[in-house]
């Protein structure tokens, strides 16, 4: 009686252990069956300039253009105040939402984006832009990004047209007819065509950034 006894208990002690093993999480201690991946770091574009250089570019835009600007400036408007703009911004906010936008275009016209042109600007002596929005600096430099697509060989900044493809901006608003003289001696050009397009045409030029002279400037 007592071997059975023993026989049981030895039986049931086992058979708790076992349970309690399986009910066991795993150990804290114990590692990993399986690795995060790792993600692959980013090489510099080609295209990075050291501070010296970039201090160097910019003490030569306030050499060489800042007080052609100022003096232009000061005699079309001799009572106006006017302080030439020294850059453009973007937020990085928009900049993404822009990149993911003309993707998302270019991918459902079927075409690819050869590069992201920037086209320097100035605004106009008014209070409006074309189309209703205020203009914050009139007369200010500016820029605005225009992508581009290749067609034989050559980059040509691109629309989406109302059929949805891809269409060439020079063949929506015309070349610019370069040093024509008018009876007071400046150049005349050719004004766009905006007849030509339509009211569900879409632009992927981007403008309406922050231009002016920095609040507190990096150089």
């Amino acid at each position: 009686m007592k071997n059975y006894r023993k026989v049981a208990i030895t039986f049931f002690g086992s058979l708790f252990l076992f349970m309690s093993a399986c009910q066991e999480g795993p150990k804290k201690d114990e590692p990993r069956t399986s690795e995060e991946p790792q993600v692959e770091k980013i090489s510099p574009p080609e295209g990075i300039i050291s501070l010296e250089e970039s201090k160097s570019l910019y003490d030569n835009y306030s050499k060489h253009r800042m007080d052609m600007i100022q003096q232009y400036e000061a005699e079309r408007q001799p009572d106006g105040k006017f302080e030439a703009a020294r850059f453009s911004s973007f937020t990085y906010e928009d900049i993404k939402q822009y990149m993911a936008y003309v993707e998302q275009e270019a991918k459902e016209a079927n075409v690819e984006i050869s590069s992201l042109r920037i086209y320097f600007a100035n605004y106009p002596d008014k209070e409006r832009f074309p189309d209703g929005k205020k203009v914050v600096h009139p007369r200010q430099n500016s820029m605005f990004i225009v992508p581009t697509m290749l067609v034989d060989g050559e980059e040509y900044g691109f629309y989406i047209g109302s059929d949805g493809k891809a269409k060439l901006i020079k063949d929506a608003v015309g070349a610019k007819s370069m040093g024509q003289k008018t009876d007071q001696g400046d150049k005349a050009y050719a004004s766009f065509a905006p007849t030509l397009f339509q009211d569900d045409d879409k632009s992927l030029n981007l403008n309406h950034g922050t231009s002016g002279p920095p609040p507190f400037t990096d150089f």
